[in-house]
């Protein structure tokens, strides 16, 4: 039976070439994508654009599979590159696919639909398509009460952060923590990041939330307990997302955030993605030198996940490489193939920075980790992340560990330093 079908198409990534190329290449874009997508119609297919990057097939009459055949002409037409402004750019788009239906019954609703498909698409790998399923209103209308919840939690102060401990591998005494944010929902209930991390990030309360876990883990980490002679301070892990790693502002915010708590620079570390690395060159450049300036450790999170050149690493402050759990979890006593970690560890060697495995879990790993090189590693075998309170005891006044610098001294304002 055929029945009226919608494909909507959203090119990925535009705002960037409106702000790398400006908006008059983004308008030669548009035209460009129009022109192509006009060239593919059938005659049974009528194109039109809803806004800004937003393009909508109708198909009057569609067989079964056809909608799904227009989407793959779609992303093959598409991915061609266009040349804008003078620049090559590579056209990446979403799309989503509805039937007129019981889901459907108007309109409003198919067109609705596909929209809903078409950001599902969007959240998963990109040039890709997907068809409307009723589960999909159904978690779009959860995500639309959990945006709007989200934003009453930020206006009322709705978070606590929680440590995970970083340990010394050869003895698995902590050494260190990484900050990570929960929502304590008013019922009690703990909301993991994952759940609402992404929503913050598209309603842009992320660089709040990021303000105020900066702030409050700097507060509760300059409490933590004093190291015994031969020890060190423990070190603080604080994650920045990308939003707030654009800010301009971010520097004087971690400034702040020091000078507020009283906490050493050189006991805080910085944790970036990877990704972020790759988007924005001299933008990365000159964040990453002005905290460095300032004293603090940096970190890229989850290395090897990421694009991030080479050549581009050695030129950046980077001190630490965080291995990611995909990579940790391939260490097993098979001996098997040799596992990336290996790779990642050999790198950060050979460009003078220090290591830490995450998502160990087993001892077999820590051997392996050991083996390799690698004197630092976090995960569900040496504990999850947990409050302060519950913290603070596993920072032994006899540690001696703290991700390679040498013990602590006092200055002569009386706050201890770490000595490079």
């Amino acid at each position: 039976r055929r029945r009226p079908a919608v494909v909507m198409i959203d090119l990925d990534d535009f705002k960037l070439v409106n702000d790398s190329l400006g908006h008059q290449a983004g308008d030669e874009l548009l035209r460009t994508v129009a022109r192509r997508l006009a060239d593919d119609l059938g005659g049974s297919e009528t194109l039109g654009r809803l806004g800004g990057d937003e393009f909508a097939i109708l198909v009057d009459g569609a067989a079964a599979g056809h909608a799904e055949q227009i989407a793959e002409r779609v992303i093959a037409a598409l991915r061609r590159p266009v040349t804008v402004a003078g620049s090559q750019v590579k056209v990446d788009v979403s799309v989503g696919i509805a039937t007129a239906g019981p889901a459907a019954t108007d309109a409003a609703e198919l067109l609705r639909n596909a929209d809903i498909a078409m950001y599902a698409a969007k959240r998963g790998a990109k040039g890709s398509w997907r068809r409307f399923d009723p589960a999909m209103l159904t978690e779009t209308l959860r995500r639309h009460r959990t945006r709007a919840e989200l934003v009453g939690a930020v206006a009322r102060g709705e978070f606590v952060v929680h440590y995970q401990p970083i340990v010394d591998l050869t003895d698995g005494r902590v050494c260190g923590a990484e900050a990570l944010v929960r929502w304590l929902r008013p019922d009690g209930s703990l909301t993991a990041p994952h759940d609402f991390i992404p929503l913050a990030e598209e309603t842009g309360l992320v660089a709040e939330i990021d303000r105020w876990v900066l702030a409050t883990a700097c507060r509760e980490a300059a409490c933590w307990p004093a190291p015994g002679p031969a020890g060190a301070w423990p070190r603080l892990h604080v994650n920045v997302s990308a939003r707030q790693l654009d800010r301009p502002d971010l520097v004087d915010e971690v400034r702040r955030a020091l000078r507020e708590s009283g906490l050493a620079p050189q006991r805080l570390t910085i944790e970036i993605t990877e990704s972020w690395l790759s988007t924005d060159q001299r933008s990365a450049r000159r964040q990453l030198g002005g905290l460095s300036a300032l004293g603090v450790v940096l970190a890229v999170d989850d290395f090897g996940t990421g694009y991030s050149s080479l050549a581009y690493l050695r030129q950046l402050p980077v001190d630490v490489l965080k291995i990611d759990k995909v990579f940790t979890a391939e260490l097993r006593d098979d001996g098997g193939r040799p596992p990336l970690a290996q790779a990642v560890i050999a790198l950060a060697d050979t460009l003078n920075m220090r290591t830490v495995a995450e998502g160990v879990e087993q001892p077999a790993q820590v051997s392996r980790l050991l083996a390799m090189g690698c004197r630092y590693g976090q995960g569900f075998l040496y504990g999850r992340a947990v409050p302060a309170a519950e913290l603070v005891p596993r920072l032994g006044a006899d540690q001696d560990a703290d991700l390679g610098t040498a013990p602590a001294e006092p200055d002569r304002t009386g706050v201890p330093r770490l000595r490079a």
